[in-house]
């Protein structure tokens, strides 16, 4: 599931046109800045640490190998959110990926992490992912609000999951929704 099909798109977002298009190895400097600026409390949900430029290789290699769609929201040069849709298709869970979605904290409150979120559900539907899942710390109440209105719903709660760089211990909340019944819902209402 190649990023690069996807033609970049122009919106307007509360009086600002932001472009959303692939994040491509161009956007090194870019992605490592927007990271860099992001609370780091709210980057231990992702299992890598994307303010590492040799993360974020790796993470252009997996787009290129076709296992992640990645997605930029940039405005005046800049990245103020990112989306990835996460699947492996070697593993027992092909049918399942991992939604990651982030935005800076000027962005925050314009529906960016909404769109962002809804564009991973249709490249899911489009790609025949039955099964989607979204990781957070629990302390991130907006996140968790905005992913319960989309339809995902607790699965798991992993306790003292991961560790900041001082050894602080965060529980992780495991979300998940069902594409076919969210298409179906949606079908219903005719939204889809």
């Amino acid at each position: 599931m190649p990023t690069t099909d996807l033609a970049p798109t122009t919106l307007d977002l509360d009086g600002r046109k932001v472009e959303l298009r692939p994040l491509t190895a161009a956007d090194r400097d870019a992605m490592l800045a927007f990271a860099n600026g992001l609370p780091v409390r709210e980057l231990l949900f992702l299992q890598r640490d994307i303010r590492k430029p040799r993360v974020f290789d790796a993470w252009i290699e997996q787009i290129e190998a076709g296992t992640i769609r990645s997605l930029v929201a940039v405005h005046g040069g800049e990245i103020h959110g990112c989306c990835a849709l996460v699947r492996d298709e070697l593993s027992w869970s092909p049918h399942v990926a991992d939604v990651r979605v982030l935005v800076d904290l000027e962005s925050r409150g314009m529906g960016l992490g909404r769109l962002l979120a809804m564009h991973c559900l249709d490249i899911a539907s489009q790609n025949g992912i039955e099964k989607l899942l979204v990781r957070m710390t629990t302390d991130q109440p907006a996140a968790r609000t905005m992913f319960e209105e989309m339809g995902f719903r607790p699965e798991a709660l992993l306790r003292d999951h991961v560790r900041d760089a001082d050894g602080v211990a965060s529980d992780i909340l495991i979300m998940a929704l069902a594409v076919r019944s969210h298409a179906s819902r949606l079908g219903v209402y005719g939204l889809n």
